[in-house]
Parts: structure tokens; C-alpha cells; sequence
């Protein structure tokens, strides 16, 4: 590609680099210039301008986004994800569905590194999406780019990331309640609007006593595809009642504790093949917290172990609240 300045009566079919005002009306930059924009500027008193021209080899950017978004998602259905038209060298992709994104990111560091002009932007891995939310932005910097290059970055891209859907339609959260103090309605409220999201309905509203074997019974008895414990008083052992109760009821307990903050205090187990996640405190409130890491993994089938808990530590740390009565850092802070 050429690029640089031009006489005015020397620049039909080059790209203008930069917006202009005509006599009539304004022309933007990535025009391809035909013979009435060129009368248009001159009527404006122009004489010059910056464009560039494609050469041999070259492919025009809005060709070379589309063909490097079919390389990278060449089942949009399958992979769940929406691609949009190209303008401006640009082409977004977004979340065909509610799910988890999932990203190769050997794939994409290979395609962000053949050519500085091909690249592409992405949330992050495990990004809880929303249906049609973006989730990545391809974007061909220059006004062409060489076809090689191209083909060299299409080449083992592909189904570099997918968005994975729900595998479960229903939940059940069982509460439990300290000497005879109602379950207050928030933290109902802040787990049915993060499974709603993701299109599961919540059950009806199951509250018990804060005692094993009551939570036990509530756990045999839930209906839920995917059962979530919320305690009345914070699960502080692996012992505890909640951990001991879903034992009790012939579950078993796969993680008790994580490394991210706030949340430390989950738990994660399984009842007759269907996960159970004991709920950490500060899952009443909708900010992020590290059961929303776990949570949405489990929605949409990853399996979770207890090294893959360990694992969230880096990043794990989420939010300073400086109210807490234990503060994060030292009096002088």
C-alpha cells in the first residue's frame, strides 16, 4: 500500500486518510474517491490531500476483517457467536447467546502477532456474556493490509473462541435461618437475578433452620438441577453445619475455601450427580464476587476441581472495602 499526500486530479480511486469537507458535503476518511467527490473538494478550494492506494497483493480492510472473523469463528451457530458486517476495517463479534466465553489464547497470540496492522481485542477468558453482548473487536489498522499476512493469520485460527450455553434450566437456593430471624429477601433476590440472567429459573423459596439435619432433609428433598446452600451464619469450617448436612444427605464435598476475595468462604460438592455450591456471605449482594467465578463455570458444564479454585487466587482479588472490620492493609495505609 502507498500512502501519502496527493494532487487532487491524481487521487480518483485512492482512499482518503482523512475526513474533508467538501463544498456540499463532508467526505469521510476510508472513502474510496470517485470523480464527483474529487469535483466536490476542488469546488472547496482544495488542491491536495493524504490518501492511500492499494498495490498488488493487497486486500482492502473491510475484505480482510470479514475473511479473518469467518477464519476465527467458521461455525458461528455451533460456536455461539454473532459476526457483524465490516466498516472501517472493523468487524465485531458478539455472544449469539447468554453463556461463559471461551478463548484460545495460543490461537489468538498467534494472530496478534503475524502482522501489526491484523489484530484483535477480547474480554477476557471465562467472561460471562450476555446475549448479544461484544466479545471481541477484529480491526484492520491500515486501509489495506497484504493478503499473505492475511492468509497467515487465518491459518489454525480457527474456533479460537466459542460461548458456551447453559446446561441446566432450574436451581433451588435452600437458606437457612438462626434462632427463628427470617432469611432477609436480598440475598434471594441478588442469586434469582444472576441466574436469570443466564436463563435459569429459581425454585420455590426454601427456608430451614440453621441445624444439619434439617439442611440435610431440604437438600434430599430440592428440586433444583443444580442445588445453592446459603447459610444464615457464615460457613467458617469444612465441618461446618452446611458441609456436614450435604454429607449427611449422601453428597460429597469437593473444595471447601477459595482464594478469592470477596468469597472466600465456598464451598463446592455434589449431590447424586448434581453440583452443589455452599454460597459465601457476600453472594446477597449482585457485585462480582468469586461464586460468580464458580457459579457460571458450573452453569454451563465446565467441570470445576479444587485445583481449578486454587487457581482463581491470581485475579482473586476483587474489591478493597475498607469497612470491613479486618482491612486489607496496614494501619498506615
Amino acid at each position: 500500500m502507498k500512502f501519502g499526500t496527493l494532487a487532487l486530479k491524481d487521487a480518483e480511486g485512492a482512499i482518503l486518510a482523512h475526513s474533508l469537507q467538501g463544498a456540499a458535503r463532508k467526505i469521510a476518511k476510508g472513502t474510496e474517491l470517485s470523480a464527483a467527490d474529487l469535483a466536490d473538494l476542488a469546488a472547496a478550494g482544495h488542491t491536495k490531500l493524504t490518501a492511500a492506494r492499494l498495490e498488488s497483493g493487497d486486500m482492502h480492510e473491510d475484505a480482510a476483517a470479514e475473511a479473518l472473523a469467518n477464519a476465527l469463528v467458521p461455525d458461528p451457530a455451533g460456536l455461539g457467536v454473532r459476526i457483524s458486517g465490516a466498516g472501517t476495517g472493523r468487524v465485531n463479534l458478539y455472544a449469539a447467546h447468554a453463556g461463559l466465553v471461551r478463548l484460545d489464547l495460543a490461537k489468538l497470540e498467534a494472530f496478534n502477532t503475524v502482522d501489526p496492522m491484523i489484530t484483535i481485542a477480547t474480554v477476557p477468558d471465562y467472561h460471562r456474556a450476555d446475549a448479544d453482548g461484544m466479545i471481541a473487536t477484529i480491526k484492520v489498522i491500515s486501509y489495506a493490509v497484504p493478503a499473505g499476512a492475511v492468509r497467515q493469520a487465518c491459518t489454525g485460527a480457527a474456533e479460537a473462541m466459542r460461548v458456551l450455553a447453559p446446561v441446566f434450566s432450574s436451581a433451588t437456593l435452600i437458606e437457612t435461618q438462626v434462632t427463628g430471624d427470617t432469611p432477609r429477601d436480598k440475598g434471594r433476590a441478588a442469586m434469582a437475578g444472576r441466574l436469570h440472567r443466564m436463563g435459569i429459573s429459581l425454585s420455590e423459596r426454601v427456608v430451614v433452620p440453621h441445624r444439619e439435619d434439617a439442611l440435610a432433609a431440604a437438600i434430599i428433598q430440592a428440586p433444583g438441577e443444580l442445588l445453592l446452600v446459603l447459610t444464615g451464619s457464615a460457613t467458617s469450617d469444612s465441618h461446618d453445619v452446611a458441609p456436614q448436612a450435604l454429607r449427611s444427605a449422601g453428597g460429597s464435598v469437593t473444595r471447601f475455601g477459595m482464594p478469592v476475595d470477596p468469597g472466600n468462604l465456598l464451598f463446592l460438592g455434589a449431590f447424586q450427580g448434581r453440583p452443589v455450591i455452599g454460597l459465601p456471605g457476600c453472594a446477597r449482594s449482585p457485585a462480582l464476587n468469586g461464586a460468580d467465578w464458580v457459579l457460571e463455570r458450573v452453569i454451563c458444564g465446565i467441570p470445576v476441581t479444587a485445583q481449578d479454585i486454587a487457581a482463581m487466587g491470581v485475579g482473586g482479588l476483587l474489591k478493597e472495602i475498607p469497612t470491613r472490620p479486618m482491612p486489607r492493609r496496614d494501619a498506615e495505609g
